[in-house]
């Protein structure tokens, strides 16, 4: 119980949150945002250029072996929500809410999965919450599972791989970023969530047209 009060203590300070986290701790993290339901409330894009800084400052964690397990955790933590969303299927959608589980987020990434298919898994990446719940939708929806875990290896490598070497790329070619860490970080938890914010002004414009 005291590692997970340590845990949400530390959220809000992400450079203490990768050095007390390590491989094991960060593995956990990217594992439960990616696979189970109420991990998407954790850091995912701000953690991974956060740690890529970090590394490249003299953080004592290897870049290549980092990345690797990130990987497989991440893709792991899809291959699970794949499944429960398989074996589940449309009862998730009539699930109630809980302090687990928010039903409005299964739901948006079902619009998500609906309007772009089978590359959500890919796109969905890159988006806070939508990537915890669209897995789960693409179970629930029956799509091939061949297919599925191409997308999601693909999906997986770039995620992880761009967010960590961004933050390497930082910190290597502009040391001095490493005090200015919580603007960056900001930058980038802007940036993605920048879609969402897209799409949202997409469909209020499209609703209010008829209006006009």
């Amino acid at each position: 119980m005291n590692v997970f009060t340590e845990l949400f203590d530390r959220l809000r300070d992400l450079p203490a949150l990768v050095q007390w986290a390590g491989y094991v701790g960060m593995f956990a993290i990217i594992f439960t945002e990616t696979g189970l339901f109420f991990g998407f409330f954790l850091p995912g894009d701000s953690l991974l250029v956060t740690a890529g800084l970090l590394i490249s400052q003299g953080l004592p964690l290897d870049l290549v072996t980092l990345g690797s397990l990130l990987t497989f955790a991440a893709v792991a933590g899809d291959t699970l929500s794949y499944w429960i969303g398989r074996t589940s299927g449309p009862r998730l959608f009539a699930r109630e809410d809980s302090l687990l589980f928010k039903r409005k987020h299964l739901l948006r990434a079902a619009e998500f999965y609906e309007k772009h298919g089978a590359k959500t898994i890919v796109l969905a990446r890159f988006m806070p919450i939508v990537r915890t719940f669209a897995p789960v939708v693409a179970g629930a929806a029956a799509m091939n599972y061949r297919r599925f875990w191409i997308y999601n290896l693909f999906g997986g490598v770039l995620w992880i791989w761009s967010m960590l070497l961004t933050g390497y790329f930082l910190g290597s070619r502009f040391p001095a970023v490493g005090k200015h860490l919580e603007k960056v970080i900001l930058i980038v938890i802007f940036l993605s969530i920048l879609p969402g914010i897209i799409a949202w002004l997409r469909e209020r414009r499209a609703t209010q047209r008829p209006a006009n």
